[in-house]
């Protein structure tokens, strides 16, 4: 009894000796705590922690939306991701297994014999074996915890990889349509050089023009046509691209709409610091924070004892049938305390190791917060900057149209050269052009204004 008292004791003490070694959760939650976050935006409009959820949908596009879809089911990298993800999560319940007892069963048959050629009636073994290690100091516990993590890290990577494939996919759309848009000026424009051509050729005959006048002009086709071709190919690379997102064969056959959709409103004014709670990519790296504090822990937990309980219940006799009688059956139970006494310093470089990648994950961390406020201060910006440029060139176009319709009627008068006719051409043309890549890279920057905010999903 009093051998009881004392083991019993002795377990009782070195639990709660491992509650106060084993608390990588909190040192981890504090250290990330001490990061530096921002209270406000440095742009004028902060951001809602209750941003719209469904940030997709607010560009009013059913087709985007089913090329979104049918992305996310197809993509092959997404699907790698995926798959990284199950592994983990595979690997973090194969740590959790360590917990528990094993318990293994054997089988043999024996037979033994002496030189002579004597041998002995064959012996038949049966036994189950079963152990179990005490987690006296939270070092297995720790390496779950941090298999758990890192497992949860690999689901905010695969969410974050779902939701850039599906941003990427969105944008691609848009420059298809912006291309399409562009190459339709382009194809305008020729048609308006053509009959231009045409009216200096019948002018020449009539010899009210010169053949400069007719060579600008075929010059003028020529670059239209080339402008053209270049848009078209533009068209198809695009096409191809996005085909291969969506895990299709790159035909450039795919169907894409012509007309941009809606420009969403910005999302309201909030709380910034928020956005730290909701990308994926942030959460990923505090995960790993997390994995990397458990995993000091661990290996810190590896230089003291171990302790572990192994049980064994046999049975040998030499017919099958009486291998359970009690004469043959044995039972051995046994405690076993294993204590590190050398080995070349190998458990201090473990836990100088893993305080160094301890630190790593957390620079990681910071790296990463500083990256997401970077790119939403950037694109705040951008939001602003673009809607003063399309109120800018909506005005240089108004005023260019203008100018080449009084061009035209004084050419036509008489009172004006080609050159400057062409000249005002294409001045207008410019200006509508600059005008569709505006309106385009303002929803390009409502999809990265999103992801940047890990747009609430």
């Amino acid at each position: 009894m009093p051998y009881k008292r004392l083991i019993c004791s002795s377990l009782l003490l070195l639990s709660i000796s491992a509650c106060a070694w084993y608390q990588p959760q909190q040192d981890a939650q504090q250290a990330i705590d001490q990061q530096l976050v921002p209270a406000s935006w440095a742009q004028n409009q902060a951001i809602s922690a209750n941003a719209d959820s469904d940030w997709l949908q607010q560009f009013n596009d059913p087709l985007m939306l089913a090329l979104i879809k049918e992305g996310q089911a197809n993509n092959t990298d997404l699907r790698l991701a995926a798959a990284n993800m199950d592994k983990a999560w595979l690997l973090a319940k194969q740590a959790g297994a360590r917990l528990k007892p094993t318990v293994d069963l054997s089988l043999a048959r024996t037979q033994s014999g002496s030189a002579d050629g004597g041998s002995s009636n064959p012996a038949i073994n049966v036994a189950v074996t079963a152990s179990w290690e005490l987690d006296l100091w939270g070092r297995i516990q720790a390496g779950v915890d941090a298999a758990s993590s890192s497992a949860q890290a690999s689901t905010a990577d695969y969410l974050f990889a779902k939701h850039s494939l599906s941003n990427n996919i969105a944008k691609t759309y848009l420059k298809i349509i912006e291309a399409k848009q562009q190459a339709q000026l382009a194809q305008n424009n020729l048609e308006i050089s053509q009959k231009n051509l045409r009216i200096t050729l019948l002018k020449l005959e009539l010899g009210s023009a010169s053949e400069q006048d007719a060579a600008l002009n075929k010059a003028n086709v020529a670059l239209a046509k080339d402008q053209l071709l270049n848009l078209n190919a533009s068209t198809r690379e695009a096409l191809r691209a996005i085909e291969v997102l969506l895990g299709r064969y790159p035909s450039s056959r795919i169907e894409i709409a012509s007309i941009l959709p809606t420009l969403p409103k910005n999302p309201p004014a909030g709380i910034p610091s928020s956005v730290l709670e909701r990308r994926p990519d942030i959460i990923a790296a505090e995960r790993r924070v997390a994995s990397a504090f458990n995993a000091s822990a661990q290996a810190k937990a590896a230089q003291l004892p171990s302790f572990s309980l192994t049980g064994t219940l046999s049975g040998a006799s030499p017919s099958l049938s009486d291998i359970l009688s009690p004469a043959n059956v044995a039972w051995q139970l046994g405690a076993n305390l294993l204590t590190p006494l050398f080995d070349a310093g190998k458990r201090r470089i473990d836990v100088e190791i893993s305080t160094l990648e301890q630190q790593q994950a957390l620079d990681d961390y910071a790296s990463s917060a500083l990256n997401a406020f970077a790119e939403v201060e950037h694109n705040l910006d951008q939001a602003q900057l673009l809607s003063q440029r399309e109120a800018v060139l909506a005005e240089a176009l108004k005023q260019s149209q203008k100018a080449y319709h009084i061009a035209q009627l004084r050419y036509q008068e008489g009172e004006s050269s080609l050159l400057d006719t062409l000249s005002f051409q294409q001045q207008a043309i410019s200006a509508e052009s600059s005008l569709l890549f505006i309106k385009r890279a303002q929803l390009e920057q409502r999809l990265n204004l999103y992801l940047a905010l890990g747009g609430n999903w």
